[in-house]
């Protein structure tokens, strides 16, 4: 899986605003300066969380940011599929609608079973697990697996 900018800008600008809690509004120059994000380029993925209905805004020298609903409601996946789509298709498709003939016939089960340990992850993590530090054991525990950490 490649994660692209924009999905890691926006996850981690979700996270300054679950951090930031619902009683109070954040400013985007702010997420962009604690977060080194380009703060064009924020706005823009900022207008993208409002639009999917992750974020809410006010216009105004009080105006700022927040989460639309509880940091605990919201996955890493909600963002993921706000800002970019679906987080796993094939050539632009959802991995149930390919078809392959002949030996490559068992490489449909394969994209689809990426696309399910995807969500085993992306689906179990909110943006409060991010902001508390915390991540569910079975993330964290995939985190500890031998060869987690290499590159390859």
């Amino acid at each position: 899986m490649r994660i692209s900018a924009k999905v890691d800008y926006a996850v981690r600008a979700a996270i300054e605003l679950a951090v930031a809690g619902d009683e109070r509004l954040t400013k985007a120059d702010a997420i962009a300066h604690a977060q080194d994000i380009p703060p064009k380029f924020l706005e823009n993925i900022l207008g993208d969380l409002r639009q999917g209905g992750l974020v809410r805004s006010q216009r105004g020298a009080e105006g700022g940011y927040k989460l639309a609903r509880p940091a605990s409601e919201i996955t890493v996946a909600d963002v993921i599929r706000v800002v970019e789509g679906p987080m796993a298709s094939v050539r632009g498709g959802r991995p149930e609608d390919v078809e392959y003939a002949g030996s490559a016939e068992p490489l449909r089960r394969v994209w689809i079973a990426v696309r399910q340990a995807l969500r085993e992850v992306n689906e179990h993590v909110t943006l409060a697990d991010l902001a508390s530090g915390r991540l569910p054991r079975a993330v964290e525990a995939l985190t500890r697996a031998d060869d987690a950490w290499l590159t390859r």
